[in-house]
């Protein structure tokens, strides 16, 4: 059986093609990822720009072709949409011309949906469910969540910080100034106080075990590449690295004093993401200080494999 996902966010636009065995194996055929940004302007207008909705558009028509070409017809792709469509008072039309146009029909995603997709997409080989806490930085929300309690639901929380939500609101200038950094990291440390009380509840129902915090998404892979001076993306390369707080906060500070396009000329850089990797990494490396994570490992998966349990 051959299945197709698309994740739909604010920053990107992800289709993942798998064929499922008699044995339950998943076998990747196909697995891609546009900037599209659809989300940009959101936070400020509260509405879906022209230019944005075009640029998902074509790239939609893109996918739905390729999920052809894979045996995948378009109405059958479980597709997506999260931050921006939640936010977006003109999201419903946008993805209602979608679906008459090219047969694609969407659901928007609750921000408790996402995260516990994102949490069951997640998954690296060897680590048990019970020991990982996963967070996903997207363009206009990050989810940090982690095991499931005794009736299945995820614990956590969607929080309304992403990198183009917190570069739209602060890093205005290029490069930043150090005012608007402060304030970028106040709000970012301000929204990261709720999980206080979730991150000391994983210690107790641990027996004090630290957890495996995972990361995933955009953010977390072009870190990992710009770690590693890699310039083209292998998932064997990426999946399961280890990066450390101190090392999240030396990315921090070399994206800092740079222009954007200085960004975009660093070994392992996805130009189109250039303007919103500082904001990116921000929360990467706060969310990692405030609640007292050490390290944590990459994962290439996320949302567009975990979509799949939303139709169990």
């Amino acid at each position: 059986m051959k299945r197709a996902s698309i994740d739909l966010g604010t920053n990107t636009c992800l289709l993942l093609i798998q064929e499922v065995t008699s044995s339950g194996e998943e076998i990747i055929l196909h697995d891609e990822s546009q900037v599209v940004r659809l989300g940009e302007g959101v936070d400020l207008a509260g509405e879906l720009n022209p230019e944005a909705m075009e640029r998902a558009r074509a790239c939609l028509g893109i996918y739905a072709q390729t999920a052809k070409r894979f045996g995948v017809e378009p109405g059958a792709i479980l597709a997506v949409g999260t931050a921006q469509a939640r936010d977006a008072k003109n999201a419903s039309q946008f993805f209602a011309s979608i679906q008459r146009e090219l047969g694609i029909q969407f659901r928007v995603l609750s921000g408790d949906e996402e995260a516990r997709a994102t949490f069951l997409g997640a998954a690296l080989p060897g680590i048990p469910s019970s020991l990982m806490a996963v967070m996903d930085i997207g363009g206009g929300s990050t989810e940090i969540v982690a095991l499931p309690d005794s009736t299945g639901s995820i614990l956590g929380e969607s929080l309304n910080i992403g990198a183009v939500r917190m570069t739209e609101r602060w890093l205005k200038s290029d490069p930043v100034t150090d005012s608007e950094f402060w304030k970028c990291e106040e709000e970012i440390n301000e929204a990261l106080l709720k999980l206080k009380p979730w991150r000391k509840s994983l210690r107790q129902r641990l027996g004090g075990r630290e957890p495996i915090f995972v990361a995933v998404a955009g953010t977390a892979v072009t870190l990992a590449m710009l770690e590693q001076s890699i310039s083209v993306y292998e998932r064997t390369a990426i999946d399961g690295l280890r990066l450390t707080v101190g090392d999240a906060h030396r990315l921090v500070e070399e994206l800092k004093w740079r222009t954007v396009g200085e960004r975009k000329r660093m070994i392992g850089m996805e130009p189109k993401r250039a303007d919103v990797i500082l904001a990116g990494a921000m929360i990467f490396w706060r969310a990692m200080e405030e609640l007292e994570f050490k390290e944590l490992r990459i994962s290439t998966r996320g949302l567009r494999y975990g979509v799949f349990s939303l139709q169990n």
